[in-house]
């Protein structure tokens, strides 16, 4: 389903100093005024992301996370398995995607899963499609948190 020009993260892979986070970023040190080499995402891409997540959960009081990130040989099973550990889990609705495998996965908490229910769900997948479909990753969760959002309502 997904597409990105990236790969997914390999953690042995990464250069000294860098670890693989659980949310799926890579977080690494460098040497100050040294300038990241290949960031995966632009600066304008990632604060796209963060402002999204920011005012879908303020707006809503259900907290979105994105994982972006090898999901294992199923991509269902690899999102379930990392559910239970993301923020607020409880009350939180997980985008989970698989780059390499071109898998998305949304999982909803029991506290929240009355509004963000499996069609909500779906409309947050399809809203994505057409963006990872071009090669536009982050586009295409953007859309995605903003239809689930709109659809959840407060």
């Amino acid at each position: 389903m997904a597409s990105s020009k990236w790969p997914a993260v390999v953690e042995a892979e990464l250069p000294h100093g860098y670890a693989l986070m659980s949310s799926g970023r890579v977080s690494g040190v460098h040497e100050a005024g040294d300038v990241f080499k290949e960031a995966p995402f632009n600066d304008d891409e990632r604060l796209a992301m963060d402002n999204v997540l920011t005012e879908a959960t303020r707006a809503t009081k259900v907290r979105f996370n994105v994982y972006i990130g090898d999901l294992g040989g199923d991509p269902a099973a690899g999102a379930d398995e990392l559910f239970p550990d993301t923020p607020e889990a409880e009350r939180s609705v997980l985008i989970a995607v698989s780059p390499n495998q071109k898998a998305i996965e949304v999982r909803s908490g029991r506290e929240v899963a009355d509004r963000a229910n499996d069609r909500v769900c779906q409309l947050g997948v399809t809203a994505a499609l057409s963006s990872f479909r071009q090669g536009q990753l982050i586009d295409g969760l953007v859309s995605a948190v903003r239809v689930m959002a709109a659809a959840i309502g407060r």
